[in-house]
């Protein structure tokens, strides 16, 4: 699909040139390697009724370039305004699609629309926050590809029986199948991080696994994640009313052995009457 060049050094001098600098207090690491780009702009599918791509923090555009021969139409959110000064400068053709804002703040779907992919090299500071943003506004985002933290990403793509595996792995499985594409070293970035880096993909389920109880299961998975070294029985004893047992084996297992599925199950239980 790309043309296979490796403009490592070359890209590097530019951003010297033109004064971009990457800024820790926004969590920022400029991807400096193109085939890692090329990987993650692949991955995008599309899928749906999908023809937008919204880059989240694009910084100087390495990831931008790549995504912009894609068939679909790319808008980028950065809040570095050295960034955007660099990006208007470099890509004229995305002139009146660069937003200086924080995506955290912004409501996307009166933005950018009811289908569009969410993409980017995330800055590890609000990885967790962008992925909650996404959550809450599921219906209108029916694919997320990009990089995070390789920590966040195992944990966003863990099953139950992992230590991974956490409030944000169930919450967000209930609405997206999730794979955990490849790991990217911490050199060939600028500057580099002090971890691995891990890429997914999150595709939206074409019906989420609750339906209704959303509220209450959101209750019971934090209640249960919020003391994990308890069993479920101790965990969520505030929730048990009267008439409703605890006999069922799953108040014996700890919240790292439940599955989804047995997550809604356990709501149901606790909500009989909701």
């Amino acid at each position: 699909m790309f043309n296979k060049w490796n403009p490592s050094f070359a890209f590097f001098a530019l951003l010297c040139k033109v004064n971009v600098r990457p800024k820790k207090h926004l969590g920022q690491h400029f991807l400096l390697d193109m085939s890692v780009c090329e990987r993650i702009a692949e991955a995008i599918t599309g899928v749906g009724e999908t023809k937008k791509i919204v880059e989240v923090g694009p910084g100087t555009g390495a990831l931008t370039q790549c995504l912009m021969k894609l068939p679909l139409e790319t808008s980028v959110v950065e809040v570095d305004d050295e960034s955007v000064a660099y990006l208007n400068a470099y890509f004229p053709a995305l002139r009146g699609r660069i937003y200086e804002e924080d995506f955290l703040r912004m409501n996307l779907k009166e933005r950018f629309g009811d289908n569009f992919c969410v993409v980017g090299n995330f800055p590890y500071n609000i990885s967790s926050q962008i992925l909650f943003k996404v959550l809450d506004e599921w219906e209108c985002v029916p694919e997320l590809v990009g990089m995070f933290q390789k920590e966040v990403a195992e944990r966003v793509a863990s099953g139950p029986g992992s230590r991974d595996y956490g409030i944000l792995s169930v919450l967000l499985q209930v609405h997206y199948e999730i794979k955990y594409l490849f790991t990217v070293e911490p050199e060939v970035f600028n500057p580099p991080p002090k971890v691995k880096s891990g890429v997914l993909r999150m595709e939206r389920r074409p019906e989420p696994l609750v339906t209704s109880q959303q509220k209450e299961f959101k209750q019971v998975v934090k209640l249960a994640f919020n003391q994990r070294r308890k069993t479920i029985r101790n965990s969520v004893k505030s929730l048990l009313q009267p008439g409703i047992s605890s006999e069922n084996e799953l108040f014996n297992k700890r919240p790292e052995q439940l599955s989804v599925e047995q997550f809604i199950e356990l709501t149901r239980i606790l909500f009989p009457n909701k």
